[in-house]
């Protein structure tokens, strides 16, 4: 019988996060990456959705380890939820272990679990595997490719990456390494699809710097600038660029500090000397000595930037005087949220600079002309797209084909297929399962469908309660049902529906057969059918109405 590999993405398909791929040979399993993904407008009270590894669960004494292609939320967030369920050593550059760890400890998870970190260039043995560190670049030190070889042949999983031949820490893209792997054999390429929709060359991360430049010189406000908390590279440039016009940096925001001093600590970010200064101190500069680097870009409620915004931020007041730079785009999603600060923000008579044309951002992922020097180089014999949403899978696979690359050679998946190969097949064969965990403050898969499904129904229509007083003798109403509506309407004035809904109430309790031991679970079903289509029919809505039988 041929020998199978399979590959089994378990999140990042027909989605933007959570990402997360296993890889299965000779009855031994690798996982690549280890993601969660924002929640959407209608997860109400959500924080985070991570993917279901009940398959990881179940086949845990095969797995021999997790590795991680960086340090960006979509590819470790959901690290201490899984590490809860299965204890896997992680395998990770030494900046992405800085952050891991940052992790661990907030989830009390540094002492059981093995975190083994390995240089760009190296290997590790993995059971059947070796997987190859290979680096590339991205918007966030320390990002890599990997070459899974096993017996049958190489798998090249690119993670995020673009190809930038001016980076900031001068540390290129190993093409070199990618071509060899091409002459070697390349079995199968997995490659990151997030901007294949752009034509052309992603921009170098460079280039930013020189706008912050631009900004900052002649400029006699106070410069605030967001960004992503983990573009060190990014940050590294508004450092330079403020201590080259002579101003001061402070730092705000949890996840800036926490990232600032684990990059500063590993040598990833260089600070000149006497440029950082604490928040409070900051103040007493005169204004255009000042730069503040602050988290917020994304317009997240909790974070500095939307603190300031909004007043409520204890160190910092903005007003006129003052520029904002919003060093970053909104991802999918965010859009309103961002658009939100940058108004109240306005409003305050803050300068914003925002405008795209600027060159205040850059991507970090590969458009169409870097994609095709990966294919070319790695000559796949079989193709998976990973990382993003269906037509951007779609346009991927367009891009191979282009590139010369046979349709059947391609597997276009979804989260939880099971993509067989051999050394000359390619297959989708079944499933496993694969799916959307909730997590809820400490609850991590609690809030299921069912749930999510009332919280909708509550944030849309509301709750009607009613109050059944209900003799324990002879089982009679003892008085008129008390109404309680929560998120509906506003009781006192509203007192004729209030009314009405008590004698609907009543006659449907009433038309339960009256005994001393009438089952309440008759009574709740009769009231709660009869108010909601009352409701329904004179309100055209739909609140969630709950009967609560007290017997007295």
């Amino acid at each position: 019988m041929a020998e199978k590999l399979k590959i089994i993405p378990l999140g990042g398909l027909n989605e933007i996060g959570k990402n997360m791929t296993v890889y299965e040979y000779g009855g031994e399993i690798i996982v690549v990456d280890c993601g969660m993904a924002f929640p959407g407008d209608d997860m109400y009270g959500i924080d985070s959705v991570i993917p279901d590894v009940s398959y990881l669960i179940k086949n845990r004494a095969r797995i021999r380890g997790l590795f991680i292609t960086h340090g960006h939320e979509d590819h470790i967030g959901a690290i201490p939820y899984v590490l809860k369920q299965v204890n896997l050593p992680i395998y990770c550059t030494r900046f992405t272990a800085g952050l891991i760890k940052l992790k661990l400890e907030e989830h009390d998870l540094i002492k059981s679990t093995k975190l083994i970190t390995v240089a760009a260039g190296s290997s590790v043995r993995a059971g059947k595997f070796t997987v190859e560190f290979i680096h590339v670049n991205h918007s966030i030190a320390d990002s890599v490719a990997f070459a899974i070889h096993t017996r049958m042949g190489t798998v090249v999983h690119t993670g995020d990456f673009k190809i930038d031949s001016t980076p900031i820490d001068g540390e290129v893209i190993d093409l070199a390494r990618l071509g060899e792997l091409g002459k070697e054999g390349v079995l199968c390429l997995c490659a990151d699809s997030t901007n294949v929709e752009r034509p052309g060359y992603t921009m170098s991360e460079r280039t930013v710097g020189q706008t912050f430049t631009r900004q900052f010189q002649g400029c006699e406000e106070r410069i605030i600038v967001t960004t992503f908390a983990s573009n060190v590279h990014r940050i590294q440039q508004v450092i330079d660029a403020a201590a080259a016009c002579g101003r001061k940096v402070a730092v705000t925001g949890r996840s800036m500090e926490n990232i600032m001093r684990v990059s500063t600590e590993l040598g990833y970010m260089k600070v000149p000397k006497n440029t950082l200064m604490d928040i409070n101190k900051i103040k007493g500069l005169p204004k255009n000595k000042q730069v503040i680097v602050t988290t917020g870009s994304q317009g997240e409620e909790m974070s500095a930037l939307y603190r300031m915004a909004f007043s409520t931020h204890k160190q910092v007041e903005l007003g006129p005087g003052d520029k904002v730079i919003i060093s970053a785009s909104a991802i999918p999603g965010n859009e309103v949220t961002v658009s939100r600060v940058i108004n109240e923000l306005f409003r305050k008579g803050v300068k914003v600079v925002y405008d795209k044309a600027d060159m205040l951002h850059v991507s970090g992922h590969a458009c169409q002309e870097e994609l095709k020097i990966v294919h070319a180089l790695t000559k796949p014999r079989f193709f998976v797209p990973l990382h993003g949403e269906q037509r951007m899978l779609q346009i991927h696979s367009q891009l191979a084909q282009q590139m010369g690359m046979d349709r059947n050679h391609i597997a276009i998946a979804d989260n939880g297929s099971v993509i067989e190969l051999t050394a000359k097949t390619l297959k989708l064969n079944g499933s496993v399962p694969a799916g959307e965990v909730y997590v809820d403050g400490s609850g991590v898969g609690d809030v299921g469908a069912v749930v999510m499904r009332d919280r909708k129904r509550l944030a849309e229509d509301g709750m009607v309660v009613v109050v059944l007083p209900v003799s324990s003798h002879n089982g009679d109403l003892l008085s008129p049902p008390e109404i309680v509506t929560r998120g509906f309407i506003y009781v006192k004035e509203s007192g004729d529906l209030m009314r009405e809904l008590q004698s609907v109430a009543m006659d449907a309790a009433s038309s339960v057969p009256r005994k001393r031991s009438r089952d309440d679970g008759d009574l709740k079903g009769a009231v709660k059918s009869a108010v909601s289509s009352y409701l329904f029919k004179n309100t055209k809505r739909s609140p969630m109405v709950i009967p609560v039988v007290t017997r007295l």
